[in-house]
């Protein structure tokens, strides 16, 4: 089921790519960021963690954008029921919508993304051995922002998001509901195929 939602998701980009690459609607992100747990899963105090993720956009109306991408995060543990030194991993598919609009009279403009997720969570031991994997799943994230011009083509995009994903895990052989929260501050960086979108809006 999973590559076959993939597939269908490739073959639309595809398309859509092919009818509007000259139209200046397309564009690119990488994104860093630095995440901070707001819940522990069972007596694993996640902390501080990082993540990375990588999206294309394409923008079907003066202001609105559909985007999809693929994302990291993870966080890393002394002490906890998998032993020490252990990691803590969500990762998976990022999709939704996009806002972005010039505040007034500047050249910067504010961006909100609403969107779901369909990640797992990986937990790994000391040794890099995977001892528990949820499997995929839906979350949900949203996110607000800045869109900061630098050239035609390339912005920055500093923001602040808010990621929830419910997942079941075992734990001693006992299946456990658990919930990854976790708020990811981060700058991204965007380029647009043609000339600056966020410019243009």
């Amino acid at each position: 089921m999973k590559k076959l939602l993939l597939t269908i998701a490739a073959l639309t980009l595809i398309v859509l790519f092919n009818q509007t690459y000259a139209q200046n609607k397309w564009s690119l992100e990488f994104r860093p960021g630095v995440d901070y747990a707001t819940t522990d899963i069972s007596n694993a105090d996640l902390g501080i963690g990082f993540g990375l993720e990588g999206t294309i956009a394409y923008r079907f109306m003066p202001h609105l954008a559909a985007y999809a991408g693929w994302s990291y995060n993870n966080f890393a543990v002394d002490q906890s029921f998998a032993g020490t030194d252990a990691s803590f991993e969500e990762t998976g598919y990022t999709f939704g919508f996009q806002f972005i609009h010039l505040i007034g009279e500047s050249t910067l403009s504010y961006l909100v993304r609403i969107g779901g997720t369909y990640n797992h969570i990986e937990i790994e031991n000391n040794d890099g051995d995977i001892i528990i994997d949820s499997g995929h799943g839906l979350g949900w994230q949203a996110e607000a922002g800045l869109v900061i011009p630098l050239s035609e083509r390339f912005s920055l995009l500093p923001s602040v998001r808010y990621r929830s994903l419910n997942r079941d895990i075992k734990i001693e052989n006992v299946s456990t509901s658990v919930d990854l929260n976790y708020l990811s501050v981060g700058v991204g960086l965007s380029w647009s195929f043609f000339k600056n979108a966020a410019m243009s809006f």
